[in-house]
């Protein structure tokens, strides 16, 4: 197996960090650009869903969750 040397190991690294540039650029880099596209389609995702069926204490009388670790202080 032979060694790539000159321009071909230029060509070949060129593409392995292209290639991870064209991967990454849909997932992390075109949301950070277009953030209002994003809180528009979220606003529009929320609106439709029904607090009673997502919050426990409206659906099932359920204790809100506190802190265990806080401490009470004793007057």
């Amino acid at each position: 197996m032979g060694y790539l040397k000159g321009w071909k190991y230029v060509a070949f690294i060129s593409a392995f960090v292209g290639s991870i540039g064209l991967a990454t650029y849909p997932i992390i880099i075109h949301p950070m650009i277009h953030v209002e596209d994003y809180k528009k389609s979220q606003q529009m995702n929320r609106s439709q869903l029904d607090p009673s069926k997502i919050n426990p204490n409206a659906a099932g009388n359920m204790n809100t969750w506190t802190d265990p670790f806080v401490r009470t202080k004793e007057e």
